[in-house]
C-alpha cells in the first residue's frame, strides 16, 4: 500500500480481487509502505500499488482499514447486504 497507488472504491477493489481469482492468481501480498514510503527500486519490482487514501494514517490503523475492505469486498462479490450504496 502506498498513498500514491491505484485508488478504488468499495466495488471497484471488489473486482479487481475477482479478476485476480478469476486469473487463478493463489496467493496476494499486501505490503504497508513505511513513514516515508517504498523505495523506487522496491516500487519496480511490486506488480502494482494500492492506496486506500491520500491521507496518512499509522499502521495499526490501516490494518484494520484494510481488513475491513477486503471483507466489505467479498461481501459484494457474495452479494451479501453488508456495503450499502
Amino acid at each position: 500500500l502506498d498513498e500514491k497507488g491505484k485508488d478504488y472504491d468499495s466495488k471497484g477493489f471488489a473486482q479487481k480481487l475477482q479478476k485476480l481469482m478469476n486469473v487463478g492468481t493463489k496467493q496476494l501480498v499486501l505490503i504497508i509502505g513505511g513513514p516515508y514510503g517504498f523505495s523506487p527500486e522496491f516500487k519496480q519490482k511490486a506488480k502494482g500499488s494500492l492506496s486506500l487514501s491520500n491521507m496518512t494514517f499509522s499502521h495499526q490503523m490501516i490494518r484494520l482499514f484494510l481488513v475491513e475492505q477486503i471483507y466489505r469486498a467479498f461481501t459484494i462479490l457474495n452479494n451479501q447486504p453488508y456495503h450499502h450504496e
